[in-house]
């Protein structure tokens, strides 16, 4: 039992895990910050445009189900706003490493083909034997 809590241990303080937890807190922080970005500010003015009131409330009628359409529309800019922000985020980060990185190393040479490195054999010979 005392070598599973240690290997639980160096588990979870493992910097790959601790990075990761304080990923999914923040994300957690950013989706109820975007939420309400769709909720309280796009959706008014969307819902202005389209004489609705809030796309919380569109619904669809079929029989005695009510299909609430509205609330995925929500859910699809929700999801549209927060994939743009990551990859602004995820593009600016790119960039910045970059910038650190400086400017990157020349590509090397391509290798030789054989016909050519015969021919550099050859050249060489020639040269040994003294002629141009």
């Amino acid at each position: 039992m005392k070598k599973f809590l240690q290997e639980f241990r160096d588990f979870a303080v493992r910097g790959n895990v601790m990075d990761l937890a304080v990923g999914v807190i923040i994300g957690g922080a950013f989706g109820a910050i975007t939420t309400s970005l769709i909720n309280d500010i796009i959706m008014p003015v969307l819902g202005i445009f389209t004489g609705s009131i809030s796309f919380a409330s569109l619904t669809l009628r079929l029989g005695s189900a009510v299909i609430p359409y509205g609330s995925f529309i929500q859910a699809v800019l929700n999801f549209l706003v927060m994939a743009l922000v990551v990859f602004c985020m995820v593009k600016g980060v790119n960039k910045l490493r970059r910038k650190k990185e400086g400017p990157a190393a020349p590509a090397a040479p391509p290798e030789p083909s054989p016909e050519e490195k015969l021919l550099t054999e050859i050249r060489d010979l020639l040269k040994e034997r003294g002629r141009p």
